[in-house]
């Protein structure tokens, strides 16, 4: 049993400590067999589902139930069959009239509807005889909107809880508890207090904000955790924090919907609109602007009267999304003399920034005047609120200037900003408003540079190696930092097209060297690369060695994400590590969306490395949600190596079948290379060495840089449990000069432990033992307990069990600690021929079937239908599908055939004997 709900600082739980409390007492007392029932209650997004979810994740030994009010409205007892399906098997165990009505009710004999109680009776001895199998936790969501048959059963279930090891949790809205669980014990959900509010509001916000926009955006939100993200994710926006507020996706008649301002006086009207237009709620600002405007003091009543605004300390509207009514709702005129009015009372010594705005917004017609004075405000707009603000400041400049060729310099100078800031279809835009207009042969360049960088956006990474050299060429003459900038990107391209480009890649080593050395860590970076390419690893080691120091000794550096990959090619991952969080610190305070997914990437891929799965998840499904020119890339690569090492093979299918896909029509030969490096490292988990081996040696083939500390370890291992040695000796042969090179502990480690497994005698046990020293040195938990695994394998094949068994057991405990649910299973199976029988870690949904489960699975994966499955074990045809539907469900299938596509995935189950064909 876990020890509690874990401390959290960032999903708005510290507000829910008494909650928290009580649902933890309750769970806790369901192994014992004291069961009941709490029911949480409130508006619509202050965070129950999450509460309750979070509570039962903490207590993974029960069993969860789920079922929704809102997913199975209309249909009678339509939640009742979605909460108990799983469960009905267990229907054969209970009194005759109990099973009878169970089985009317879902459809499994005819009958007349059964009375209510006994119905709620046999619902409550359903779960009570499941929960004899596993302790049973039953979360019921949205129970305000549950069909009312559902609504009187699972209520009289929970009442009469408390003498099971079953525990009920019900989510539902409203002031009140849903009325059919009135009475039960409950626990009203308010909103986040400020800090708290703060906490969540920043967690997740990964660009710069002014702190007083903040400040007014997370008091409107009144502490509503949904509100507060959706408001987050405005924040994330192009210019946020000046533009216009969020839009506002309710119906009309909503509360606080735009239908609410009807009948205010046109001065209250006016001062609404004034206060939406000012972003920050200032209360002096507010009434010097409506002073200019001829509003008085008294417009303010009426609206306060009606709910909407709140003036105190900040001007604040009753509801976030009311403020983007107000804005919508008036003319456009209305919209520019509010601006103006604000322009005006605005002190231009102590917010010149947030001035020019509001008199940009206040013009129609081109200014060359205002165009001005918001370019010279840029820096400061960038400065608060990254480069998305820098970029908006500026193509609103390129909008108002009159002069042909100074618009088209400033669009092009804005579009560059937008595509930094990850703002793709923006800068496209800004583009085309640039190379309409005319132009210099400087910014002609400059012009067809980022077009070939967004024709990565949707392009082939090949396509984009020409453009990209061939503006290097032409920037050259005249300005070499960006040549040279541009000469990476061309190579960096190269790289992503891997087997799917030009290999060779002399053109580009060309290009990337040919305007000589630089002292920036990009110029060294690029000109180590262009060696590692052309020349090999061990000529590159010192060039790569001062790309990276230098890229050390300078935070920040946009090329980061490529000296993280050179850090990992040196075998280097302290230095991999410090780069990767280095720089998505650097990002996230910039504002430089369109590197985020690219820096998520890395970091993923180190937290990765260092066996910090849990980490690496929340990063990959950040980059999942990130935008930028490479984000179809970016993520799947770390969720795919993620996806292996925890052994969820289905879901790797599913991912490979997606990734390769998107390689080929991207030109992303890399990706091809990572997803036979997640094939190899999933089947040497799972002990499938001859498929491992054909993944690993295909990677090999093309020794994509980056990989070369992953993909020819993968090879030797395969190769040798395969009994095909021979095959791993190339291979074997690049990592011992690439690990001599490097000389850290890392390849130390996994150079020694590859030696070992081509070594017979007793010198291999003197190199796995040399490894594991060297591996406890570095960041490389997960490769640390491999070699823990191999070496405990070698030790039972040499007899030496009890040595083998101390062996087994650590990388079994650290396997199945970090989650890799693969390779924990294979060392668990070691243990068991060496006598010992750990506990199965149980992380991949195949784990969850149960026993009865997992026999049928196997049966009919061999082709059995459910009445020869029922005979085999002794079961009716009808307990067959009832389980199956339990199975399907588990798994996420549809039909017999795609279980029977998983059947190299199943466990053994007692009892059942895997044939070489179908069953008849």
């Amino acid at each position: 049993m876990t020890a509690g709900i874990p401390p959290w600082h960032g999903h708005g739980f510290l507000s829910r400590k008494p909650e928290l409390a009580a649902v933890e007492s309750l769970l806790r007392g369901v192994p014992a067999g004291r069961g009941g029932a709490i029911v949480v209650h409130g508006e619509a997004g202050i965070g129950k589902t999450a509460l309750l979810e979070r509570a039962v994740a903490a207590f993974p030994g029960l069993r969860a139930l789920r079922t929704s009010g809102t997913g199975t409205a209309g249909l009678p007892h339509g939640a009742l069959h979605e909460l108990c399906e799983p469960v009905l098997p267990h229907a054969e165990t209970l009194p005759g009239p109990q099973r009878n009505a169970l089985e009317v009710v879902f459809a499994l004999r005819d009958g007349p509807p059964p009375e209510p109680s006994r119905l709620g009776h046999a619902v409550r001895g359903l779960l009570a005889a499941a929960a004899r199998e596993q302790p049973l936790v039953c979360l019921v969501d949205d129970a305000h909107a549950l069909d009312p048959a559902s609504a009187r059963v699972l209520a009289f279930a929970a009442r009469r809880a408390r003498t099971a090891p079953v525990a009920l949790l019900v989510a539902g809205r409203g002031d009140t508890p849903p009325d059919d669980f009135a009475g039960l014990p409950a626990h009203r959900l308010t909103g986040l207090g400020r800090d708290d509010a703060l906490v969540l509001f920043g967690a997740r916000l990964r660009v710069p904000l002014d702190p007083r926009v903040r400040d007014r955006l997370v008091a409107e939100a009144r502490g509503n955790p949904r509100t507060l993200l959706e408001l987050q994710r405005h924040a994330a926006e192009p210019g946020a924090g000046y533009g216009p507020p969020p839009p506002d996706d309710r119906p009309p008649g909503a509360p606080g919907a735009p239908g609410v301002l009807d009948g205010l006086p046109p001065a209250t009207r006016r001062l609404l609109l004034l206060a939406a237009a000012e972003p920050l709620g200032d209360p002096a600002l507010l009434w010097d602007s409506a002073r200019r405007l001829g509003i008085g003091p008294g417009a303010a009543a009426p609206a306060e009267a009606a709910g909407l605004l709140r003036l105190d300390g900040r001007v604040r509207f009753a509801d976030s999304r009311l403020r983007s009514s107000v804005h919508r709702a008036a003319e456009p005129d209305e919209r520019r003399a509010v601006h103006r009015a604000l322009a005006e009372a605005t002190d231009p010594g102590t917010d010149p920034d947030r001035r020019a705005w509001h008199h940009a917004q206040s013009v129609l017609a081109p200014d060359e005047t205002v165009a001005a004075t918001l370019e010279r405000s840029m820096p400061r707009a960038r400065d608060r609120g990254g480069l998305a603000a820098a970029a908006t400041f500026l193509g609103r400049a390129a909008a108002l200037t009159p002069a042909p060729a100074r618009r088209a310099a400033r669009a092009l100078d804005a579009a560059g900003l937008a595509f930094r800031a990850g703002a793709i279809d923006e800068a496209s835009a800004l583009l085309a408003t640039a190379t309409a207009g005319p132009l210099d042969a400087h910014d002609r360049t400059r012009a067809g540079l980022l077009s070939a960088r967004l024709g990565l956006q949707n392009g082939r990474c090949g396509d984009a190696v020409a453009p990209l050299l061939d503006a290097a060429a032409a920037l050259a003459a005249h300005d070499r930092p960006a040549a040279r900038e541009a000469a990476l990107d061309a190579l960096a391209a190269a790289l992503a097209a891997g087997r799917l480009g030009t290999r060779p890649l002399p053109p580009t080593a060309r290009a990337a060297t040919g305007h000589g050395p630089g002292d920036r860590p990009l110029d060294l970076l690029l000109d180590a690369l262009a060696v590692q390419v052309t020349r090999g690893d061990a000529a590159a080691a010192g060039p790569l060695r001062a790309a990276v120091d230098a890229h050390l000794a300078a935070p920040g550096a946009l090329s980061a994400w490529l000296a993280c990959g050179a850090a990992a090619d040196l075998w280097d991952d302290e230095a991999w590590h410090v780069l990767a969080e280095r720089q998505l610190d650097a990002v996230r305070r910039t504002g430089a969306r369109g590197v985020l997914p690219l820096a998520l990437r890395q970091l993923a891929l180190a937290r990765i490395h260092a066996g910090e799965f849990d980490g690496a998840d929340a990063l990959v499904a950040e980059a999942h949600a990130a935008t930028g020119p490479w984000e179809v890339t970016a993520p799947v690569q770390a969720d795919l190596v993620l996806t292996a090492w925890r052994g969820d093979g289905g879901r790797l299918d599913r991912l490979i079948e997606t990734g390769a896909r998107v390689a080929r029509d991207r030109g992303r030969g890399q990706l091809l290379s990572v997803l036979d490096l997640a094939t190899a490292v999933l089947h040497n988990g799972a002990g499938r060495y001859e498929t491992a081996l054909r993944a690993a040696r295909r990677a090999a083939r093309y020794d994509d840089p980056g990989l070369h500390a992953f993909v020819p370890s993968e090879v030797v291992e395969a190769a040798v449990r395969a009994g095909r040695p021979e095959l791993a000796e190339p291979v074997m042969e690049r990592l011992v000069e690439r690990t001599l090179v490097s000389g850290t502990d890392w390849a130390a480690g996994i150079g020694l432990r590859s030696r070992a497994l081509l070594t017979g005698g007793p010198h291999a046990e003197d190199l796995y033992r040399e490894a594991i020293h060297r591996l406890e040195r570095t960041r490389a938990v997960p490769q640390l307990a491999r070699t823990r695994l191999l070496y405990g394998e070698w030790l039972r094949r040499e007899s030496r069990r009890g040595d083998a068994r101390a062996q087994l057991r650590r990388a079994h405990e650290t396997l199945a600690a970090i989650g890799a649910a693969g390779f924990a299973a294979r060392a668990a199976r070691e243990l068991a021929a060496c006598g010992d029988r750990p506990a199965r870690p149980g992380t991949t949904p195949l784990e969850r079937l149960t026993p009865q489960e997992t026999r049928i699975a196997l049966l009919v994966a061999e082709g059995a239908t459910s009445k020869e499955a029922a005979g085999r074990l002794f079961l009716s045809p009808r307990t067959v599908d009832a389980h199956l539907r339990s199975i399907f469900r588990k798994l996420g299938l549809t039909s017999r055939r795609q279980l029977r596509d998983l059947r190299p995935y199943l466990p053994e189950a007692d009892g059942v004997t895997r044939s070489r064909g179908p069953v008849r």
